[in-house]
Protein backbone atom coordinates (compact mmCIF):
# COMPACT_ATOMS: atom_id res chain seq x y z
CA UNK A 1 0.00 0.00 0.00
CA UNK A 2 0.95 3.68 -0.99
CA UNK A 3 0.85 6.27 1.48
CA UNK A 4 0.83 10.34 0.44
CA UNK A 5 2.77 12.37 3.48
CA UNK A 6 1.90 16.06 3.14
CA UNK A 7 4.22 18.52 4.67
CA UNK A 8 6.13 15.73 6.02
CA UNK A 9 9.58 18.29 6.88
CA UNK A 10 12.59 15.60 7.07
CA UNK A 11 10.24 12.42 7.65
CA UNK A 12 9.47 11.30 11.36
CA UNK A 13 5.54 10.73 10.46
CA UNK A 14 7.16 9.08 7.22
CA UNK A 15 9.03 6.72 9.12
CA UNK A 16 6.21 5.61 11.11
CA UNK A 17 4.61 4.63 7.74
CA UNK A 18 7.43 2.76 6.33
CA UNK A 19 7.97 1.00 9.76
CA UNK A 20 4.91 -0.68 9.38
CA UNK A 21 4.96 -1.98 5.69
CA UNK A 22 3.91 1.49 3.41
CA UNK A 23 5.85 2.61 0.58
CA UNK A 24 5.82 6.42 1.46
CA UNK A 25 5.68 9.30 -0.84
CA UNK A 26 6.70 12.78 1.10
CA UNK A 27 5.68 16.57 -0.23
CA UNK A 28 6.92 19.72 1.20
CA UNK A 29 7.22 22.82 -0.18
CA UNK A 30 10.64 23.49 0.86
CA UNK A 31 13.55 21.03 -0.19
CA UNK A 32 13.93 18.34 2.70
CA UNK A 33 17.78 17.53 2.38
CA UNK A 34 17.72 14.31 5.09
CA UNK A 35 14.36 13.26 4.04
CA UNK A 36 14.91 9.71 3.45
CA UNK A 37 12.54 8.58 1.31
CA UNK A 38 10.57 9.24 -1.94
CA UNK A 39 10.64 12.90 -1.87
CA UNK A 40 8.92 15.79 -4.46
CA UNK A 41 9.11 19.42 -3.64
CA UNK A 42 6.14 20.87 -3.90
CA UNK A 43 2.67 22.79 -2.63
CA UNK A 44 1.01 19.50 -0.53
CA UNK A 45 -2.50 21.01 -1.60
CA UNK A 46 -1.65 21.31 -5.38
CA UNK A 47 0.23 18.07 -5.33
CA UNK A 48 -2.89 16.42 -3.43
CA UNK A 49 -5.09 18.18 -6.13
CA UNK A 50 -3.18 16.71 -8.97
CA UNK A 51 -2.28 13.12 -7.37
CA UNK A 52 -4.72 12.38 -4.33
CA UNK A 53 -6.70 9.79 -6.06
CA UNK A 54 -3.17 7.91 -6.67
CA UNK A 55 -2.57 6.73 -2.88
CA UNK A 56 -4.06 4.46 -0.49
CA UNK A 57 -3.80 6.12 2.17
CA UNK A 58 -3.07 10.33 2.80
CA UNK A 59 -1.70 12.02 5.76
CA UNK A 60 -0.70 15.32 6.30
CA UNK A 61 0.85 17.45 9.25
CA UNK A 62 -0.07 21.21 8.15
CA UNK A 63 2.12 23.95 9.84
CA UNK A 64 0.73 24.49 13.30
CA UNK A 65 2.03 28.24 13.66
CA UNK A 66 -2.19 29.41 13.73
CA UNK A 67 -2.51 27.20 16.98
CA UNK A 68 0.55 26.49 18.63
CA UNK A 69 1.74 28.40 22.31
CA UNK A 70 5.18 28.72 20.65
CA UNK A 71 3.76 31.41 17.75
CA UNK A 72 1.35 32.99 20.24
CA UNK A 73 3.74 35.76 21.05
CA UNK A 74 3.77 36.52 16.93
CA UNK A 75 -0.46 35.91 16.38
CA UNK A 76 -0.76 38.68 19.32
CA UNK A 77 1.72 41.45 16.94
CA UNK A 78 -0.20 40.90 14.10
CA UNK A 79 1.29 37.70 12.25
CA UNK A 80 -1.56 36.01 10.52
CA UNK A 81 -1.21 32.42 9.74
CA UNK A 82 -3.96 30.43 6.83
CA UNK A 83 -5.92 27.82 8.08
CA UNK A 84 -4.67 24.84 5.89
CA UNK A 85 -5.89 21.95 7.86
CA UNK A 86 -9.73 22.98 6.46
CA UNK A 87 -7.73 23.32 2.98
CA UNK A 88 -6.38 19.88 3.28
CA UNK A 89 -9.58 18.49 4.90
CA UNK A 90 -11.69 19.90 2.11
CA UNK A 91 -9.84 18.05 -0.83
CA UNK A 92 -9.22 14.92 0.82
CA UNK A 93 -13.51 14.49 1.08
CA UNK A 94 -13.01 15.35 -2.46
CA UNK A 95 -10.73 12.16 -3.36
CA UNK A 96 -12.51 9.78 -1.54
CA UNK A 97 -9.42 8.80 0.42
CA UNK A 98 -8.76 7.43 4.09
CA UNK A 99 -6.89 10.46 5.86
CA UNK A 100 -5.05 11.40 8.70
CA UNK A 101 -4.49 15.14 10.37
CA UNK A 102 -1.81 15.92 12.65
CA UNK A 103 -1.61 18.41 14.69
CA UNK A 104 -0.83 20.03 17.93
CA UNK A 105 -3.24 20.91 20.57
CA UNK A 106 -5.63 23.73 19.97
CA UNK A 107 -6.24 22.95 16.61
CA UNK A 108 -9.09 22.98 15.08
CA UNK A 109 -9.67 18.79 14.53
CA UNK A 110 -12.58 16.82 14.49
CA UNK A 111 -13.04 13.75 16.98
CA UNK A 112 -9.22 13.33 17.43
CA UNK A 113 -7.06 10.91 19.20
CA UNK A 114 -4.47 12.37 21.74
CA UNK A 115 -0.79 10.85 21.78
CA UNK A 116 2.17 11.79 23.33
CA UNK A 117 5.39 9.98 23.91
CA UNK A 118 4.62 8.24 27.65
CA UNK A 119 1.69 6.27 26.00
CA UNK A 120 5.33 4.69 23.77
CA UNK A 121 7.65 4.23 26.45
CA UNK A 122 9.38 7.52 25.35
CA UNK A 123 10.69 10.30 27.40
CA UNK A 124 9.61 12.60 25.25
CA UNK A 125 6.71 14.74 25.98
CA UNK A 126 5.38 16.09 22.41
CA UNK A 127 1.62 16.49 22.46
CA UNK A 128 -0.41 15.82 19.42
CA UNK A 129 -3.57 15.28 18.24
CA UNK A 130 -4.89 12.84 14.88
CA UNK A 131 -8.17 13.60 13.22
CA UNK A 132 -9.01 9.93 11.42
CA UNK A 133 -11.20 9.23 8.96
CA UNK A 134 -11.17 5.68 10.15
CA UNK A 135 -11.90 4.25 13.89
CA UNK A 136 -8.98 4.65 16.20
CA UNK A 137 -8.60 3.68 19.60
CA UNK A 138 -7.32 6.18 22.04
CA UNK A 139 -5.10 4.86 24.00
CA UNK A 140 -4.72 5.35 28.06
CA UNK A 141 -2.23 8.11 28.67
CA UNK A 142 0.39 7.26 31.90
CA UNK A 143 1.70 9.42 34.39
CA UNK A 144 4.87 11.32 33.01
CA UNK A 145 7.13 13.19 35.06
CA UNK A 146 7.46 16.98 33.93
CA UNK A 147 9.67 17.63 31.01
CA UNK A 148 12.83 18.73 31.60
CA UNK A 149 13.94 22.36 30.87
CA UNK A 150 16.27 21.73 27.52
CA UNK A 151 18.54 24.73 27.84
CA UNK A 152 20.89 22.74 30.73
CA UNK A 153 22.72 18.81 29.50
CA UNK A 154 20.66 16.51 29.95
CA UNK A 155 20.98 13.34 31.50
CA UNK A 156 19.47 9.25 30.94
CA UNK A 157 16.24 8.99 32.48
CA UNK A 158 15.16 12.43 31.56
CA UNK A 159 11.74 13.81 30.41
CA UNK A 160 12.33 15.97 27.20
CA UNK A 161 10.15 18.21 25.19
CA UNK A 162 12.64 19.08 22.17
CA UNK A 163 11.71 22.17 20.84
CA UNK A 164 13.72 25.59 19.31
CA UNK A 165 17.84 25.07 19.90
CA UNK A 166 17.61 22.60 22.76
CA UNK A 167 21.10 20.64 23.83
CA UNK A 168 21.00 16.96 24.04
CA UNK A 169 20.34 16.07 20.45
CA UNK A 170 22.05 12.61 20.76
CA UNK A 171 19.71 11.69 23.92
CA UNK A 172 16.43 13.48 21.59
CA UNK A 173 17.30 10.93 18.93
CA UNK A 174 17.48 8.03 20.73
CA UNK A 175 14.24 9.19 22.69
CA UNK A 176 11.74 9.90 19.13
CA UNK A 177 13.71 6.87 17.83
CA UNK A 178 15.09 9.39 15.08
CA UNK A 179 18.36 9.02 13.87
CA UNK A 180 19.02 11.16 10.84
CA UNK A 181 18.16 14.84 11.90
CA UNK A 182 19.55 17.84 12.85
CA UNK A 183 18.27 19.83 15.91
CA UNK A 184 15.95 21.85 13.76
CA UNK A 185 14.41 19.33 12.69
CA UNK A 186 13.88 17.10 15.73
CA UNK A 187 12.70 20.32 17.11
CA UNK A 188 9.56 19.93 14.23
CA UNK A 189 9.42 16.29 14.08
CA UNK A 190 6.91 13.19 15.79
CA UNK A 191 8.22 10.34 16.61
CA UNK A 192 7.36 7.56 13.77
CA UNK A 193 5.60 5.42 17.16
CA UNK A 194 3.06 7.98 16.72
CA UNK A 195 2.25 7.19 13.23
CA UNK A 196 2.56 3.38 13.44
CA UNK A 197 -0.14 3.02 16.22
CA UNK A 198 -2.60 4.96 13.84
CA UNK A 199 -1.43 3.24 10.96
CA UNK A 200 -1.83 -0.31 12.58
CA UNK A 201 -5.25 0.60 13.46
CA UNK A 202 -6.22 2.00 9.78
CA UNK A 203 -4.45 -1.86 8.38
CA UNK A 204 -6.87 -3.53 10.96
CA UNK A 205 -9.71 -1.39 9.92
CA UNK A 206 -9.00 -2.30 6.24
CA UNK A 207 -8.18 -5.90 6.85
CA UNK A 208 -11.77 -6.08 8.96
CA UNK A 209 -13.77 -4.35 6.64
CA UNK A 210 -12.74 -6.64 3.29
CA UNK A 211 -13.21 -9.49 5.65
CA UNK A 212 -16.83 -8.71 6.07
CA UNK A 213 -17.12 -7.80 2.67
CA UNK A 214 -15.70 -11.61 2.01
CA UNK A 215 -18.22 -13.27 4.45
CA UNK A 216 -21.29 -10.81 2.84
CA UNK A 217 -20.23 -12.25 -0.82
CA UNK A 218 -20.45 -15.82 0.83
Amino acid sequence: MVVLDLCCKAGGCSKGFVDVGFHVVGVDIEPQPNYPFEFYCDDGLAFLSRHGGDFDLISVSPPCQKYSKSAMQWRKAGKVYPDLISSFRELFIKTGKPYIIENVPGAPLINPIFLNGAMFGLFVHRPRFFECSFPVVQPIMPIAPKPVKMGRPVKDGDYIQPVGHFSGAAYARKQMQIDWMTIEELSQAIPPAYIKYVARQYLANTALLSNTACGNHR
